[in-house]
């Protein structure tokens, strides 16, 4: 009998700790869920700002060149960075803003018609009249309209709202690099903030490589996609070059959506324009896919085309437009942080990582 009491006095303490550990496992647990849940209410402004980070490398790659190999102070050679560029764009605007701005009304007053001749044609066929039917009646009804409409404009809006939220908030993340630098690396405990630091800095490097190899291709397509238009005979070609060089930005998705609208327009003239858009928006595409992308990556960043291609379908079904958007630089920072942190030090492997 005296064994018992013994027995509760020795169990108690154990339980006790037993209980405290469990409250503490459960409070991490909570503390967790609520964080993921507050990066899930806020992944949009995540997005942003990852969008800003990219404004701040590209102003960086600009001038830090300038800063190296001059004496002009590094701010001095950003704030030249940044006026260069606001000159830059203001003497497009100047020379080209009006001709783009009538080829973009005439663009945009061509793919509405375009679309209703090729609704026409589709009514010739079963199988088109079926497909119009279920369009009309699942998208283009009246209230579906409307309220799409609406919603157009909302995100137009709210699309611009971002796009000066991105550069404002990209200059001001080029003008203090080493405060947020140094504000994101004291989040990590002592221990890992040497991983974080080069982390974070070989992310950086990469990012810049990448966007400077990614500007080219852009602005490689764009010049091909205007010459050819013109070339074929297609109206509106600056704008639709101009279209091309933006959408050239997102892998996989952006050549099949710069193709759209020189199609439909193309099917309002010939059955020879529609081959010659065709095999001219094929071409460029073959031309970029084998040959300006892999002379780019050399000096840039190469990523598996299946990993672009699935990071491209899984953050666009997470993450929405934004999503798709940024789907390859967060691919960029994604794929170096994993050679970092776990390839390299956790499984000790000697890897290459990109910008080094």
């Amino acid at each position: 009998m005296s064994a018992e009491p013994g027995n509760d006095a020795e169990t108690s303490p154990r339980t006790f700790v037993t209980e405290r550990q469990f409250a503490r496992r459960l409070f991490i647990l909570s503390a967790f869920l609520a964080f993921g849940i507050i990066l899930w209410l806020t992944i949009d402004l995540l997005l942003l700002i990852f969008g800003s980070v990219i404004v701040a490398v590209l102003l960086h790659a600009i001038a830090d060149p300038v800063a190296r190999h001059t004496p002009v102070p590094e701010h001095l050679a950003l704030a030249a960075a940044v006026i260069g560029l606001l000159i830059i764009f203001g003497l497009a605007g100047w020379f080209f803003g009006s001709e783009i701005q009538s080829q973009a009304a005439n663009l945009g007053d061509r793919v509405p018609e375009a679309w209703s001749s090729f609704q026409e044609r589709l009514r010739g066929t079963e199988l088109g009249r079926q497909f119009l039917s279920w369009l009309e009646t699942t998208m283009l009804s009246e209230t579906a309209s409307a309220s799409r409409a609406g919603r157009m404009l909302g995100s137009l809006g709210s699309a611009i709202a971002g796009l000066l939220v991105v550069i404002v908030g990209g200059i001001y993340l080029a003008w203090q690099p080493n405060l947020y630098r140094k504000g994101v690396i004291k989040l990590f405990t002592k221990r890992a903030r040497p991983a974080a630091e080069a982390t974070l800095d070989s992310s950086g490097r990469a990012l810049k490589l990448w966007l400077l190899g990614q500007l080219v291709a852009m602005l490689i397509v764009g010049v091909l996609t205007g010459l050819g238009a013109w070339l074929i005979g297609l109206p509106s070609a600056t704008a639709l070059g101009l279209i091309a060089a933006l959408l050239e930005f997102i892998p996989f998705v952006g050549p099949i959506l710069m193709a759209i609208p020189a199609l439909l327009i193309a099917l309002t003239m010939d059955t020879q324009t529609v081959l010659m858009t065709l095999v001219l928006y094929t071409a460029i595409q073959q031309v970029e896919g084998n040959l300006i992308t892999p002379l780019v990556q050399r000096r840039a960043v190469s990523l598996p085309p299946a990993l672009t291609l699935f990071a491209l379908i899984a953050m666009g079904f997470v993450f929405g437009p934004l999503g798709i958007l940024f789907a390859a630089p967060l691919t960029v920072v994604a794929y170096v942080a994993v050679k970092q942190l776990y390839i390299r030090r956790v499984l000790g492997d000697d890897t290459s990582i990109p910008g080094e």
